[in-house]
């Protein structure tokens, strides 16, 4: 029931977005029964039918040749649909500002030729009283005097045959073209962003109590949400591979959401992540998208990489303990979190750092001593304003924050979800530093 209504709400927003543009966009640039209008119809009816078959192609375990070509004019057109209706909101002032503006000028225009029109019997006269010299042989007119002026194509106050539906168009078509231009720069340099560069590389001191000076300077490369899938292929996590070897990290650890595919389809894609090095090795929990793709399977290849998998389990490192507990998303198939098989039993003394995909689950480190969480999944809300919905969800949307005695780090993520584009939340890898107090 709640996924029916969920669907049925989501149609109607994306039917009502879809039609908001094709007014503005559409019906109100182009002439009614015009060539342009039936096309760009097409058009605003297509793209949305090609983004639903691109996310059903990935799920649905189509060819992945299909599910590529779907992918990049589908995905696209979902940052688009965001930036193009924001645009054209933004816009809706204006359309009244224009269309008096261009009234007033049309008000001038016609005040001027009414002035001209109001000065001709006088200037006719004139003509008509030289005439009259002449003829009583008073001498040859001036050539300049003698002309008269053409008379005016419309009367004082009158406009050209269709000069509203003309404002009306202007004004349509300079809010569509700016509002199009400002959408297509904004998804442009946000695909940038994650296609064309490496993520950034933040840099964070968390200073653990239980840490013993030995430890003091461990760096922990903290890699999420790199989203493997047709459109984010191997150069995608080869720059990533390159750019967390680049920090020279004791440790790395990739906090879930690693693909969007199957084993079989992104394997190739995830093969560069054997070159992730560290002095410690990479440790790796699972996210929600694992389960969308076969976490089992995900699982089992990400160890052929020379990757250490947690599910549900610690390894003890000199200084601290390294837990990682399932993704939220695994209770549907049983797999879920189990912190008490994760960090049960373990000599409370020691420092521990913990792997959990979602933020949500703090609440459940802090119930078990945990000293920091390590945590991905909100891609710092990836499109603004999506950061505003990601703080609904989330207790923290991205950076350091204290809950208790236990410390919560959220990173970015390395790639993105959907259209590989980020507005106002650029993709990140952070080199969290722990610091001993006894140093």
């Amino acid at each position: 029931m709640r996924i029916a209504v969920f669907l049925a709400v989501a149609v109607s927003l994306i039917s009502l977005t879809h039609w908001y543009l094709w007014r503005r966009l559409v019906r109100d640039t182009t002439r009614a029964g015009s060539r342009a209008r039936r096309v760009l119809t097409l058009v605003i009816v297509a793209l949305p039918l090609i983004t639903f078959a691109a996310l059903g192609a990935e799920r649905g375990g189509a060819d992945f040749t299909l599910q590529r070509v779907l992918a990049w004019p589908g995905l696209f057109w979902l940052a688009m649909v965001l930036y193009l209706s924001l645009a054209l909101f933004a816009g809706e002032p204006l359309r009244p500002l224009l269309r008096k503006a261009l009234e007033r000028r049309a008000q001038v225009a016609a005040s001027r030729t009414a002035a001209v029109a109001r000065s001709e019997p006088d200037r006719e006269a004139a003509v008509a009283a030289l005439a009259q010299k002449v003829a009583a042989g008073g001498g040859p007119v001036p050539a300049q005097e003698a002309e008269a002026p053409e008379p005016p194509a419309a009367g004082p106050h009158e406009e050209a045959p269709g000069a509203d539906l003309s404002r009306r168009l202007f004004v349509a078509r300079t809010v569509a073209v700016g509002a199009g231009a400002v959408a297509a720069g904004t998804v442009g340099y946000g695909a940038y962003g994650v296609l064309g560069r490496a993520p950034k590389v933040k840099r964070v001191t968390v200073p653990l109590a239980k840490l013993p000076r030995a430890a003091h300077g461990y760096r922990i490369a903290v890699v999420s949400d790199i989203h493997l899938s047709p459109v984010l292929g191997g150069r995608h996590a080869a720059r990533i591979v390159a750019t967390v070897n680049r920090t020279n990290p004791d440790l790395i650890a990739i906090v879930g959401d690693l693909v969007d595919g199957t084993v079989e389809n992104l394997a190739p894609a995830a093969a560069p992540l054997r070159g992730f090095r560290s002095r410690d090795g990479a440790y790796f929990v699972t996210g929600n998208h694992e389960y969308f793709s076969g976490a089992a399977p995900w699982v089992e290849h990400i160890r052929e990489l020379g990757i250490h998998p947690l599910p549900n389990s610690r390894v003890e490192l000199a200084g601290f303990d390294l837990a990682g507990v399932n993704d939220i998303a695994g209770e549907e198939e049983g797999d879920g979190p189990d912190f008490a098989r994760a960090l049960g039993g373990r000599d409370t003394s020691r420092a521990s750092v913990l792997l959990a995909h979602q933020p949500v689950v703090i609440h459940d480190a802090v119930r078990h001593g945990v000293d920091l969480q390590l945590s991905g999944h909100t891609h710092g809300g990836q499109l603004w304003p999506g950061n505003y919905l990601a703080e609904l969800a989330n207790p923290t949307v991205a950076g350091l924050e204290r809950y208790g005695d236990t410390q919560l780090y959220v990173t970015r993520g390395a790639g993105a979800w959907g259209p590989p584009v980020r507005v106002g939340a650029e993709s990140d890898i952070t080199v969290v530093e722990l610091a001993s107090r006894q140093a």
